[in-house]
């Protein structure tokens, strides 16, 4: 018959071309992954996709185009999220940002409309061909047969992508990486898979309701207010990124390394050691537990992805409460506003008015402490309103690595400061060192702002992670008390004072960061919720420790309390 000629060719060229666009995205997919073990990750991801496909639509050109068009899109979508968002594309976006910020962002973004429009086109139309040129397959096997043979291959080609997503399967090189890694790096592709398991949350194991109700019923009852809100102070919070007391380390005994905003003064309600859950990296789990009174890490390995994974489930915080008491919260930020959904997070957790870099007239992660301090001055005085008292988040990143830029390029006080350390290291300190000491001067003038004047202030600051110094930090010999040691790269600072005297706080070996709120309320004399109240007693009969507490129960029978019955979580 005269069509077949013409059916024959037809899906030879449709194949062929089918076969070349499939090349095609693999050559702007998978390998464009930095590393050749990423590469055969995502090419054998890629595969494992192309196998499902044709057993579900049973016709090898139409799935290899799906396959690689799927691919090749996604890819596409993490390269205009990285251009355009300052982030990675993450599994939880498909979830969370779709739902909370999609249109927001196109509103900003129009020429994505454009890109958009060109998809949603161009996709129906490739499928179409794809689907018209080819032919079925399988279709002379008997119906059993066929259903025998097209869910085993599903079955089959399922359990090969869900091996190769296993940290201890055969690609465990490309699993076995720090979260910052995974959430910084061109291998953006890989990251997003890789994700995908370590985005898993799942709640802490809890105790009974009846322990629960045992041990935490008398802090059910909020506190009573005892002032007027209008008098409630003031309260200014600074998150030093990559900041720690240099003083314990054993090579740090030069005048450099002794400075004056990790000392007490007359006006220090309270400071000590605090325990943080991350090192070299994860802000973000940082300020997530400074203002939710939570550690990331009683979520499982998705809690290190709290911004995305965590922050749209908040349902009290340390912002959320303080609103609620009549506060304006404010968030001041040294990056993008959109970066690691820093938006859409710090809305979560209570803020009203969260300032980026570009707000704030500022340049991306190239600010020092006194250009975020003067930011969030004038910040201050634009929304401050007679009788309302503030919150006031700030976020540095002065400290921020690398901290291996020639010794030259530093002031000459600060070169080959510290003896006895490889040079690497050595660099490194010195680095930190000497923008420490910008930190601090910066810090000398937040105070006068804000505590050398008659309004009621609260002032805070605290450390985050260590810096890494580039694998060197864990090397670095240190004093510590015994009981600390194991802690020893989780160790950071904090410091409360006040214009306004008050009993000074209580102090603990160790203060876990996640009880960072709960001091600062006790600090500022507010009323406390019941959560706020619970999370309080289980300092106190903790001593200072969240998860670490040694009263593994009591610990259970708290997190069926705040999560089953307060629901601060949902």
């Amino acid at each position: 018959m005269p069509s077949i000629p013409f059916r024959a060719s037809r899906n030879r060229t449709t194949m062929v071309c089918a076969m070349a666009f499939f090349a095609i995205c693999v050559w702007f997919t998978a390998w464009q992954e930095p590393l050749l073990e990423q590469r055969g990750f995502v090419f054998a991801l890629m595969v494992c996709v192309f196998g499902a496909t044709l057993f579900v639509f049973a016709r090898l050109a139409f799935a290899l185009v799906v396959s690689g068009g799927l691919f090749l899109l996604l890819r596409a979508i993490t390269v205009l999220k990285q251009e355009y968002l300052e982030s990675p594309l993450m599994p939880a976006d498909f979830v969370y940002y779709v739902r909370s910020s999609l249109f927001e962002t196109l509103r900003r973004y129009p020429n994505l409309y454009s890109v958009g429009i060109c998809v949603c086109i161009a996709v129906p139309i490739v499928l179409w061909l794809a689907w018209y040129g080819d032919r079925r397959l399988f279709s002379r096997l008997r119906a059993l047969s066929q259903i025998v043979l097209r869910v085993g291959g599903i079955a089959l080609c399922a359990l090969v992508f869900w091996i190769c997503l296993l940290p201890s399967g055969p690609f465990a090189q490309v699993h076995a990486r720090g979260v910052w890694d995974k959430m910084s790096d061109d291998a953006q592709l890989t990251n997003f898979f890789v994700n995908l398991r370590d985005s898993n949350v799942h709640l802490p194991a809890m105790a009974g309701d009846e322990a629960a109700e045992r041990d935490w019923q008398a802090t059910a009852t909020a506190t009573s207010a005892t002032v007027d809100p209008s008098q409630y102070p003031d309260i200014v919070q600074v998150l030093e990124e990559s900041t720690f007391d240099p003083a314990p380390y054993t090579h740090c005994t030069v005048p450099e390394c002794d400075l004056a905003m990790f000392k007490s003064d007359a006006r220090t309600r309270g400071t000590g050691v605090m325990r943080v859950h991350t090192f070299g990296g994860g802000t973000w789990v940082s300020e997530f537990a400074a203002l939710t009174g939570m550690p990331q890490d009683i979520f499982g390995p998705g809690g290190m992805y709290a911004p995305y994974v965590l922050a749209p489930h908040v349902r009290n915080s340390l912002p959320l409460l303080l609103r609620r008491l009549g506060y304006l919260t404010v968030a001041i930020y040294p990056t993008n506003a959109i970066f690691l959904n820093g938006r859409d997070a710090y809305k979560a957790y209570g803020v009203d008015h969260f300032y980026g870099a570009g707000e704030l007239g500022l340049d991306d992660w190239d600010e020092t402490d006194a250009q975020m301090f003067a930011a969030a001055k004038r910040v201050y005085d634009k929304v401050k309103k007679p009788g309302q008292p503030v919150f006031v988040m700030i976020l540095t990143i002065n400290q921020h690595g690398p901290h291996d830029d020639p010794m030259s390029t530093l002031p000459k006080q600060f070169q080959n400061l510290l003896q006895g350390l490889p040079d690497a290291t050595a660099l490194n300190f010195d680095t930190y060192l000497q923008r420490l000491h910008d930190s601090d001067a910066a810090m000398k003038g937040l105070e006068h702002d804000f505590l050398d004047r008659a309004q009621p202030t609260v002032l805070v600051h605290f450390g985050d992670h260590q810096p890494s110094f580039d694998d060197l930090m864990r090397t670095l010999p240190r004093t510590l008390p015994p009981a600390l040691v194991p802690y020893q790269d989780y160790l950071t600072y904090y410091m409360i004072k006040s214009n306004v005297p008050g009993a000074p706080l209580p102090t603990y070996p160790m203060l876990d960061i996640a009880h960072l709120p709960g001091m600062v309320l006790k600090a500022s004399g507010l009323p406390m919720d019941p959560y706020f109240s619970a999370l309080t007693s289980l300092r106190e009969r903790c001593n200072g420790l969240y998860a670490d507490c040694a009263d593994k129960q009591l610990v259970q029978s708290y997190y069926a309390w705040i999560f089953n019955r307060l629901h601060v979580y949902q």
